[in-house]
C-alpha cells in the first residue's frame, strides 16, 4: 500500500471534490481559489478560473462526452467545461438553491441535488433545468449517484434517509435504522447495492434497490466519513474527515483505515480509477493518491 499527497499550485486552494476520467485525467475543484484542476497521467497540472467569483464551486463529474460539470453553492449556477476548455454556466431558476452534488445520469443528462432548495434538479446539454421538490422540508440532499436501476440515488442528510428519484421525477424514501446518521456520501458500488456513509453516525452503510440496509461502524470514533467511491471487487473507499484517514470496506465486513500524512488534511471528495488507484481532495490544499495491489485472496 502507498499513500502519497501531490501539492496543487498553492496551499490556500481547497480542494474539494475529484473525479477521475476513463482516461485517468484527475479533475479537482478548488472551492476557495475559486478553479476547476486538472491532473494528468505525466503529473501535468492545468487550471481553469471560474467566469463568476466567489462561486463556492463543490462538486464534480465527468461525463461520458468527457466535458466536466460541477455545482457552484454559492452561485446559484451548474458549471460545464467544455473539452475545448471554454466554461459555461446555467443559473438555476430559483435564487439560493444551494447547488452541491451531481452525477450523470443513464441518458447523458446532468443530475445535481440542491442542499437549501430541497429539490433535485436535472440540466440537460442544451442547458434546461428541471426541479423536483422533495417531499420533507428541510432534507438537505447531499451527494447523488446513478443506481443499478438506471434511477438516481441521493442521501437525505437532515431527513436521516436514502432518496431514489426516477428519470420522470418519482421519489422514494428509506429511512436508515441509526437515528440522526447524518448520511453524506453515496456511490454504485460493485455487488449493483448503493453504498453511503454517515458522518454522524460513524458507519458505511449499504442499501438494495429494494431498500434493504445494512450498516457497518468505523473502528475509529468520529472519523466523520464524507465521501464514497467503488474500488476494484467488493472494495468500497471513504473519506474520514474527522479521523484524518482513508478508510477501505473489503469483503463487505471489515474496515482498515489509512492516515494520511499532512496533520488535518480535511479529505472530502474520493474517486477511483482502474479499481487500484484512489484518488482524494485535501482540503489543506493536496490530493492524496492511494495505490495498492490486489491480493489474490481479495
Amino acid at each position: 500500500m502507498k499513500l502519497q499527497e501531490i501539492e496543487l499550485t498553492s496551499l490556500d486552494t481547497g480542494p474539494y471534490g475529484v473525479s477521475v476520467s476513463d482516461k485517468g485525467e484527475v479533475w479537482v475543484t478548488q472551492h476557495k481559489a475559486n478553479k476547476i484542476s486538472c491532473i494528468n497521467v505525466d503529473g501535468k497540472i492545468r487550471e481553469y478560473p471560474l467566469p463568476t467569483s466567489a462561486a463556492k464551486v463543490m462538486c464534480l463529474t465527468v461525463s461520458s462526452e468527457g466535458e466536466v460539470w460541477f455545482t457552484e453553492n454559492a452561485a446559484n449556477k451548474i458549471g460545464r467545461l467544455t473539452k475545448s476548455g471554454i466554461i459555461k454556466e446555467y443559473t438555476l431558476p430559483n435564487p439560493d438553491s444551494g447547488p452541491y452534488g451531481i452525477t450523470e445520469g443513464a441518458s447523458g443528462d446532468i443530475w445535481f441535488t440542491e442542499i437549501s432548495g430541497n429539490r433535485i434538479g436535472c440540466i440537460t446539454n442544451d442547458g434546461k433545468i428541471r426541479e423536483y421538490e422533495l417531499p420533507n422540508k428541510g432534507s438537505f440532499p447531499s451527494f447523488i449517484t446513478l443506481g443499478p436501476d438506471n434511477a438516481l440515488w441521493f442521501t437525505e442528510n437532515q431527513n436521516n434517509a436514502i432518496g431514489r428519484i426516477t428519470v420522470s421525477g418519482e421519489i422514494s424514501e428509506f429511512k436508515i435504522p441509526t437515528p440522526a446518521s447524518g448520511p453524506v456520501g453515496i456511490t454504485k458500488g460493485n455487488d449493483e447495492a448503493l453504498w453511503f456513509v454517515e458522518i454522524i453516525g460513524n458507519k458505511v452503510g449499504r442499501i438494495t434497490t429494494s431498500g434493504e440496509i445494512t450498516e457497518f461502524d468505523i473502528p475509529t470514533p468520529n472519523a466523520r466519513p464524507h465521501a464514497i467511491t467503488a474500488g476494484a471487487g467488493t472494495d468500497l473507499w471513504f473519506t474520514e474527515w474527522g479521523a484524518n484517514k482513508i478508510g477501505r470496506l473489503k469483503n463487505n465486513n471489515s474496515i482498515e483505515e489509512y492516515p494520511i500524512h499532512s496533520e488535518n488534511a480535511e479529505p472530502h471528495g474520493i474517486s477511483s480509477f482502474d479499481g487500484k488507484t484512489i484518488w482524494a481532495a485535501l482540503e489543506c490544499g493536496k490530493i492524496a493518491k492511494l495505490t495498492y495491489i490486489i491480493e489474490n485472496n481479495e
